[in-house]
């Protein structure tokens, strides 16, 4: 398993209706590549709506935090296959 850095252990979480229950950031780690598809699809969606900027600032900002480090994870799990 990948240690987890200090930053990324703080409590932060995001409702995904996708996967159907709140993850934390640390949690993505553990998921499967098929689950951290569907959390990157599903932030960046929220981040593409324009709306959902204005209506919900905090969930937009918190969408496009879990993105950034799914993406990155996902390109560390490309470079080590």
């Amino acid at each position: 398993m990948t240690e987890i850095p200090a930053q990324e252990r703080q409590s932060k979480w995001f409702k995904s209706h996708l996967l159907g229950y709140e993850i934390e950031l640390q949690d993505l780690y553990e998921l499967e590549q098929s689950e951290l598809d569907l959390l990157m699809a599903e932030t960046a969606e929220i981040r593409s709506d324009v709306e959902n900027r204005s209506r919900s600032h905090g969930r937009w900002c918190t969408a496009g935090y879990f993105l950034e480090l799914a993406r990155i994870i996902d390109q560390r799990r490309q470079q080590q296959d």
